[in-house]
């Protein structure tokens, strides 16, 4: 793509309509998520991140059998695209990992960008039936891949998962999992079983992961998570009994943080940032006169 051809800015992103099919959407071209494994396309000039905005991908060199309508913002139709790993970025263009970007992005663009991986990766993942492997196709009027031969339908998948904010005596919980680099600590969070509900969730990882009990569990927030397809449910709670005594598997150490002596913590972007901020500032409010 030339210097003259345009870019959707992604400061530009200040709202977001979703929609499955694109009847009564803007006319013009179409601001483009397009997907390669875990990664968007991106351009960068003058420190401005931008996707590219053209009426089709081959108008940046590219094509793909992956396109979907994600919705409108900014006067805009949204879409997202699929491109197969190995295909190299058109120039002026690169890569990157969504997570490697939190620092530049509105979490208006973070939620349209979570919308393209995940329907992209749905899209890639299903293109065959899982009951009796026939060729799917997508569904006209909702977002799902149905199978011509047994009628069996594939929507979307989304793992929900739950992540706590535990607080005793004026300190918050935070650990290192072991994935983590040394000096960063988070709350804790874990994937929902089959059959358990988010609350049995909630206390089943504390108490896996920490050995300890919690009482007063509150919702705090939700928030989607890309990676692959995940979808984070953030709760408050307090402890009710025992001490931390780590799994040793997913958590390397844990303990108790006061709000003037926290570590290492998530960025802003994410619900976790979210949950320590909330505790941070309810103490601050505590302190002022």
């Amino acid at each position: 793509m030339g210097k003259n051809e345009p870019l959707g800015l992604i400061s530009s992103f200040e709202s977001f309509v979703p929609g499955i099919e694109p009847v009564g959407a803007p006319a013009g071209p179409s601001l483009w998520l397009v997907c390669q494994g875990g990664s968007i396309l991106f351009s960068q000039e003058s420190g401005a991140l931008s996707v590219p905005l053209a009426d089709d991908l081959a108008g940046i060199g590219l094509s793909t059998d992956c396109s979907h309508f994600l919705g409108v913002t900014n006067d805009h139709v949204c879409r997202a695209a699929g491109i197969p790993i190995g295909t190299p970025a058109p120039p002026g263009f690169r890569f990157a990992k969504l997570r490697s970007l939190f620092d530049g992005i509105s979490y208006v663009f973070f939620a349209v960008a979570a919308r393209a991986l995940e329907v992209v990766e749905w899209d890639f993942s299903h293109r065959f039936c899982g009951t009796c492997g026939t060729a799917t196709r997508l569904r006209t009027g909702e977002r799902a891949r149905e199978c011509p031969a047994c009628g069996s339908l594939s929507y979307p998948r989304i793992s929900p998962a739950v992540i706590v904010a535990v607080v005793r005596d004026e300190r918050i919980l935070l650990a290192r999992a072991a994935r983590f680099p040394p000096d960063l600590r988070s709350v804790l969070a874990g994937y929902v079983e089959p059959g358990e509900t988010l609350e049995e969730c909630v206390h089943r990882e504390v108490r896996e992961e920490t050995g300890i009990e919690i009482t007063n569990l509150r919702y705090f927030a939700s928030q989607p998570w890309p990676f692959p397809h995940s979808l984070m449910i953030a709760f408050t709670a307090e402890h009710a009994a025992g001490e931390i005594a780590v799994d040793g598997v997913e958590l390397a150490d844990a303990d108790w943080y006061s709000a003037d002596a926290l570590p290492e913590i998530p960025g802003p972007m994410t619900v976790a940032r979210r949950l320590i901020d909330w505790f941070r500032d309810g103490r601050a409010q505590k302190a002022s006169p």
